[in-house]
């Protein structure tokens, strides 16, 4: 990839993606108007230029920095330690709220439910059964939960059942989290963007849910380990394969692999992910409000535009 590659890939972060996060959104700009940093960047392979990676991986070592100059005599100071990290660790971010979006829909399912994430970091997207939903003062979910979801949401808004019974929770990862490990529960935090103190808060309660029913989680490439996920299935559950801001980072080849090889599937297949992502599925204009940036999908049909950091979504009619 080239340095120009680099540069444009962090304009369209600051530009499209951090609009929640003004410290994110400067760092990136001066990213990639940086031909020093951006050279440092080319050094590392192509999965380690993302910025988030980036930016976590700083503020895992180093705390989190209060400017772009600050970001960059940081990074040419400690770019020996840094860069070794970003090439150790990927960008899980195990962000409770997108259950928000999907607990109604669940929730229509016959159940029992086999839930299956790839892409499932530590895995705390598979309690959405464990979880309360605040939407526009309608709580939902388990009213007992200590973990509280606030997730606006406009459009038609499916209405949920009041049950949802999950038999397995299961999580494939290229390199599964251990919420029982501090250092890879702190690197889930460092993943948080600065400004998201709210998440903070979801993340802890999700983790201490976890640690008292902690998930199946297998260690693989999504392509290869589904098959051994979906043996894992109890008999008589409806099987549920879901995933967000995962194919995003796989190539046109793998994610057609991954495609072909759920279609015929008897199974619900839900989705979230940038349009992008989705190239094939004809969804309306995004929403214009900041942060909901990602495509709802069930069998390649799509529902909502959601918000993968806070669960706000709005429904299409």
């Amino acid at each position: 990839m080239t340095t120009t590659a680099i540069a444009t890939r962090y304009h369209h972060f600051a530009t499209h993606e951090a609009t929640t996060s003004p410290l994110y959104t400067e760092l990136a700009r001066g990213i990639a108007a940086d031909p020093t940093l951006l050279a440092l960047l080319n050094t590392l392979p192509p999965r380690c230029h993302q910025p988030n990676l980036l930016f976590a991986a700083t503020r895992h070592l180093t705390g989190t920095p209060t400017s772009f100059p600050h970001l960059r005599r940081t990074l040419l100071d400690n770019w020996h330690r840094i860069a070794p990290l970003m090439q150790r660790r990927r960008t899980q971010t195990n962000e409770p709220a997108r259950c928000a979006p999907l607990h109604p829909l669940l929730t229509a399912l016959p159940q029992p439910l086999t839930l299956i994430e790839v892409g499932a970091s530590a895995g705390l997207c598979l309690y959405p059964d464990r979880y309360a939903y605040d939407t526009d003062d309608h709580l939902t979910g388990d009213p007992h939960s200590p973990l509280r979801i606030t997730a606006p949401a406009t459009g038609p808004t499916p209405p949920p059942h009041p049950h949802l019974d999950i038999a397995a929770r299961i999580g494939i990862d290229l390199n599964p989290l251990d919420i029982h490990d501090p250092d890879d529960t702190r690197w889930l935090h460092s993943l948080i963007w600065p400004e998201h103190h709210q998440r903070t808060q979801r993340l802890d309660a999700a983790i201490a849910i976890a640690r008292t029913d902690p998930p199946h989680l297998i260690q693989g490439d999504l392509n290869e380990r589904l098959p051994d996920a979906i043996a894992h299935a109890p008999a008589d559950t409806t099987l549920v394969v879901f995933h967000t801001t995962v194919l995003t980072y796989l190539s046109d080849k793998e994610r057609d692999r991954f495609t072909d090889q759920i279609r015929p599937l008897d199974l619900h297949w839900f989705a979230q992910e940038p349009p992008a992502a989705l190239p094939h599925i004809t969804a309306p204009e995004p929403d214009p409000s900041p942060g909901i940036t990602h495509l709802l999908c069930h069998n390649e049909h799509p529902l909502a535009y959601t918000d993968p950091h806070t669960g706000a979504a709005h429904w299409f009619a």
